[in-house]
């Protein structure tokens, strides 16, 4: 069956270019799970969504209609949409992580090698080491001080800013390492990014770090022990970019999973009230395993629920098992984009391709589908049914050839409540890379496949 390009549906492309250039400043303005989180909640509470926990500390009772949100540890968000019915009824659920691979700046980083003061790194979920150098690199995240005081860092993003990089061996002298593998070719413990090489004049030993150290106390208020208790993050410097001389495309950080995430925040706004509770869940650590207290193995979602039922004084734990098992859920997250480069990697008659709509996969794991969610028949025919019905576009794919590879999402996680789940999101060129390319079209039809699953499913 072949899937037509979505763009020819589209005698004027405006709503098309005008919903990327909003996505566009969102993926450009959030490199970090903080930061998505802080602009989901400012684009909530524009669209009347409250804080269930002012709910619950007020003692206040909430009905059909009520809008309001969760967030942990500020790096996970769970959005409600309050439908008619019981939430033992269950829920619809789109759900998309916010964290991206990276590099991460280690607890005890700087140091100073023949005045080159850099900081050392641990990089983040899957990435090919050798993509990250020589490029123009930034800094995001946060410091907390010994008095609980937090300060926000972005350096390399203004155009006043400086960057931050890694380097790379010249050429000249490269003959070793080109003879490596691509995986060994850039070590992890050498993505050591460079920051000053000025030397103190007051100082007498490691004196180009003493000047960095001043730097950021004057600058930041940062010290050397702030780094013990900081989550810092190095991302590519830079806004989101249209790519290619058509603009079709947008190029920029993070498309894996922002994305999805951003999609389905923005169909959660923009739809109506629905007979069953809609929800968007956002989580954190999905590209390591999706552990920890804000990843989608933690109870946050399920804990989250509980409250929600009994500020609707509707709760019980068997109506909360109810709930859980009773959801219908699309797993929002991008599929690997079809790249002429490199055909070979692809089933070409079950491959995502850009430009054609929604990706829909029936399952994910590796060779014989090991960690998979393998979605029901049943449930296929309705979420697609739901797509006909609203004439999004969408397409069914896999990742890969049998045996060539494969990953995961979120979706056996959620699944083992007993509810339905698919795999659902945005078809990606160069997924993992610093830079990403997905299809305007694809992006747009993200957001109209996961408003007609709010208001069909």
């Amino acid at each position: 069956m072949e899937n037509k390009c979505a763009w020819e549906k589209y005698s004027d492309t405006k709503a098309v270019f005008d919903f990327n250039e909003n996505y566009k400043k969102f993926i450009s303005d959030c490199k970090t799970e903080r930061e998505c989180v802080s602009e989901a909640i400012a684009l909530a509470k524009s669209k009347g969504y409250r804080d269930l926990n002012e709910v619950i500390q007020n003692h206040e009772t909430l009905k059909a209609g009520d809008k309001v949100y969760a967030a942990h540890m500020k790096k996970t968000l769970a959005l409600f949409h309050i439908g008619k019915e019981p939430l033992e009824k269950g829920l619809k659920i789109l759900g998309a992580h916010i964290d991206s691979p990276r590099i991460d700046i280690k607890q005890n980083p700087l140091y100073e090698d023949n005045d080159l003061v850099l900081l050392d790194t641990h990089y983040y979920g899957g990435i090919k080491k050798y993509q990250w150098v020589t490029l123009p690199l930034a800094l995001h995240g946060v410091v907390v001080k010994k008095d609980g005081s937090v300060i926000n860092v972005v350096i390399g993003e203004d155009e006043s800013d400086p960057v931050v990089g890694i380097s790379d061996l010249l050429i000249h002298l490269a003959g070793d390492q080109m003879a490596k593998t691509a995986s060994k070719v850039i070590e992890g413990e050498d993505l050591n990014v460079l920051v000053g090489s000025i030397p103190s004049k007051s100082a007498e030993k490691d004196k180009s770090k003493e000047a960095i150290l001043t730097l950021l106390k004057e600058k930041y208020n940062i010290e050397e022990e702030d780094f013990r208790t900081a989550e810092l993050e190095v991302v590519p410097a830079g806004k989101a970019r249209d790519y290619g001389l058509d603009r079709s495309m947008v190029m920029g950080y993070g498309h894996d999973d922002r994305v999805c995430a951003y999609t389905s925040l923005v169909a959660l706004l923009d739809s109506d009230t629905a007979n069953k509770t809609s929800v968007v869940l956002l989580t954190d650590k999905e590209e390591v395993g999706s552990i920890g207290a804000t990843g989608a193995s933690s109870k946050f979602f399920e804990n989250t629920v509980a409250e929600l039922m009994n500020v609707l004084n509707d709760y019980s734990e068997l109506k909360l098992r109810r709930c859980l098992s009773n959801s219908k859920m699309l797993s929002s997250d991008v599929s690997a984009g079809y790249d002429p480069n490199y055909p070979s990697v692809n089933e070409m008659k079950n491959t995502a391709f850009l430009g054609k709509g929604l990706c829909y996969n029936k399952f994910l794991g590796s060779r014989g589908k090991g960690g998979s969610n393998d979605a029901n028949p049943e449930y296929l025919s309705e979420v697609f049914n739901a797509m006909d019905k609203e004439n999004v576009s969408f397409q069914t794919c896999e990742l890969g050839r049998v045996d060539q590879g494969g990953g995961g999402t979120i979706a056996y996680i959620s699944a083992q409540y007993g509810m339905e789940v698919v795999d659902a999101g945005v078809a990606v060129q160069n997924m993992h890379a610093p830079w990403e390319v997905v299809s305007k079209v694809d992006v747009y039809e993200a957001y109209l496949g996961y408003k007609a699953f709010i208001k069909n499913i």
